[in-house]
């Protein structure tokens, strides 16, 4: 069985807060945040999924996870996101 990595940004409409991470298991991750049970986005849900992207192993994930964590990567993606946000209701992230 081919397992792909992925990384995602989750978004949380209702705080306009989204949060970027990665796994190779997205279905169990995404309730994981959204039972409180990763420290970082506890109690900050609930989580959808906005974005993701796929990789063949761990390593490149995590480069890009870090790639996407850098200011440049944040601007990146806040335009992404923007775009994302507009065809959903006409709003934006700060």
């Amino acid at each position: 069985m081919l397992i792909m990595w992925i990384v995602y940004i989750l978004l949380n409409r209702n705080k306009n807060q989204t949060y970027i991470g990665s796994t190779n298991n997205f279905k169990k991750r995404l309730k994981e945040h959204n039972h409180n049970l990763v420290i970082s986005t506890r109690y900050k849900g609930p989580w959808i999924p906005l974005y993701v992207e796929f990789y063949p192993t761990e390593k490149d994930v995590r480069i890009r996870e870090g790639q996407l964590k850098t200011s440049v990567g944040r601007r990146y993606l806040k335009k992404v996101i923007n775009n994302i946000i507009q065809k959903w209701s006409g709003s934006s992230v700060g």
